[in-house]
């Protein structure tokens, strides 16, 4: 959904296919500004606009769907409303440890919970924590598009423009910059030596412009395109995950640390929780910002070449379609047995 418009008088929705994925429509929604604070108004009309594309444009389309909630802050709306056959509860992210979470998140994840078929988790953590609420809930880490970012390791590959110039080596960080990203570590990482280049690379979200450390060989370079993040992976020496200790981040398994490791890069990563358990072998872990700045020296001068081999292998093993395939069948066996416990 996006942002609400002050320009807006009543809600707005449009239908928008996805070229290369046909089997994927998106129903985009917005909402006027002067009534986005009345919670209860935005649910009743963002259950309403989906209800009218389903029975119009999209009629026939979406019989006996499979319900799927990332954000539990939707549950009011959606749930029970739109004869699902199977609700599913994809937990990526403890939410309710976001900067500026709403309060009403934990009373709607608990209910989400409560109604949902299955459980998935995206970390371990994660799943230790939502299991002791639900019985039949799975942990199943990030995938990876190998073919995609595996790019980055062929010579047909172009580095961008905007990077290819940069003095070596370059220690390269993709995705969103926000409370979860080490800013002081950001900062000391390039004042250990002008002669390396630390790229960050995504949008800027919750966070203050007078929080983003600015150094000469510090480039924040914005938001780029899905497509061209291997491009860029190609310029990079070392690819980094700078993230802070703290509750944003207490929960989290980052997608991009298999697609690092599709790019054939090493990888040097705080000590997150799930970082450390679930990829300790092929990523180098930092407890401290010295020990960071100490292992991107390393491996920029001597490339650990066997870590680079175990992680191209452990993103082989972990492609969106072999999850995807594992996904399935918890679903079909949680809509079987609703089958068999259902009245009449």
């Amino acid at each position: 959904m996006h942002r609400p418009d002050a320009q807006l008088v009543t809600p707005s929705a449009r239908i928008k296919p996805v070229d290369a994925y046909p089997n994927v429509t998106i129903l985009q929604m917005q909402m006027p500004l002067w009534r986005w604070h009345n919670g209860q108004w935005v649910d009743e009309h963002r259950r309403g606009l989906l209800q009218e594309a389903l029975a119009g444009p999209l009629r026939g389309q979406f019989d006996q769907p499979i319900q799927w909630f990332y954000d539990p802050m939707a549950v009011t709306a959606f749930a029970g409303e739109m004869d699902e056959i199977c609700t599913v509860y994809d937990c990526m992210d403890e939410l309710s440890k976001f900067r500026g979470a709403p309060p009403a998140i934990v009373e709607r994840e608990a209910e989400l919970l409560k109604i949902a078929d299955v459980v998935f988790t995206g970390g371990r953590k994660l799943f230790e924590s939502k299991s002791r609420f639900h019985s039949n809930c799975h942990f199943y880490g990030c995938g990876v598009d190998v073919e995609h970012f595996g790019k980055a390791r062929v010579d047909e590959t172009r580095i961008p423009d905007d990077t290819k110039e940069l003095r070596k080596p370059v220690l390269g960080f993709f995705g969103v910059v926000d409370e979860r990203m080490d800013y002081e570590l950001a900062a000391r990482l390039a004042d250990a030596d002008p002669n390396w280049s630390v790229v960050i690379i995504g949008p800027a979200i919750k966070v203050d412009e007078a929080a983003i450390p600015r150094r000469p060989n510090l480039h924040w370079l914005g938001g780029r395109e899905y497509a061209d993040l291997p491009a860029y992976c190609k310029a990079f020496d070392v690819c980094i995950m700078p993230f802070a200790l703290n509750e944003a981040t207490e929960y989290i398994n980052p997608t991009k640390a298999l697609e690092y490791m599709a790019t054939g890069r090493n990888i040097v990563s705080t000590a997150v929780p799930d970082v450390v358990r679930n990829f300790g072998s092929v990523v180098k872990i930092a407890n401290s910002h010295q020990e960071f700045i100490n292992l991107c020296r390393e491996v920029a001068q001597r490339p650990d070449r066997d870590a680079i081999e175990r992680g191209i292998q452990m993103a082989e093993a972990n492609t969106w379609e072999s999850i995807v395939q594992k996904l399935d069948i918890h679903m079909a066996e949680a809509i079987s047995k609703k089958s068999v416990t259902a009245p009449g």
